[in-house]
């Protein structure tokens, strides 16, 4: 089954190993609960390069374009590591090339068939077949995302007023 053509393409980035950018990391964890008290800020740092890159000679980064992986946490403009030294196996999420195209799917053996799935109702898996040309150039181990919250507006209703109430935007960026 051909892939739709009218996908957009994927974009490769590289890790660069030789970076001397530290970031600040609190190893300690924080607290997704309730608020725990600090262990007086423990801070070490952190290469982001080498922390995500098992194998970094076979490690690169992809940007991700379009939604088809939405319900496994993978969005438009995420950025995936992904492994090329790992072995494609049953349901891990690969980046593969087929028919001349890039795509980010889970790979799935039902039966004796090959199949890349989506994780996006919307979307169709994609069975293999020999007339398929296929090549799993990776296996996704981390996924990167931009967390944000857009300029909102949020509508309140008190006694026949509307009251709107404008959340400015934070960035992640703003606050590193």
């Amino acid at each position: 089954m051909p892939i739709n053509k009218n996908t957009k393409s994927l974009t490769f980035l590289k890790p660069d190993f030789e970076s001397d950018i530290k970031i600040p990391y609190f190893d300690y964890g924080v607290s997704a609960g309730f608020p725990s008290p600090a262990l007086d800020f423990m801070e070490t740092a952190i290469d982001l390069n080498k922390a995500l890159s098992e194998n970094p000679l076979a490690t690169f980064y992809i940007k991700v374009d379009g939604n088809s992986m939405i319900d496994a946490g993978i969005n438009d403009k995420d950025v995936l590591v992904v492994d090329r030294s790992l072995e494609p196996q049953n349901n891990k999420i690969a980046v593969c090339f087929i028919d001349g195209e890039f795509t980010v799917k889970r790979i799935q053996l039902k039966k004796n068939e090959l199949w890349l799935m989506p994780e996006n109702p919307k979307y169709n898996p994609i069975k293999i077949n020999e007339e398929n040309q296929l090549i799993v150039w990776g296996i996704v181990t981390y996924v990167i995302k931009k967390v944000w919250i857009a300029y909102q507006k949020i509508v309140y209703k008190a006694a026949k007023i509307d009251t709107i109430i404008n959340i400015p935007t934070v960035k992640l960026g703003d606050i590193l």
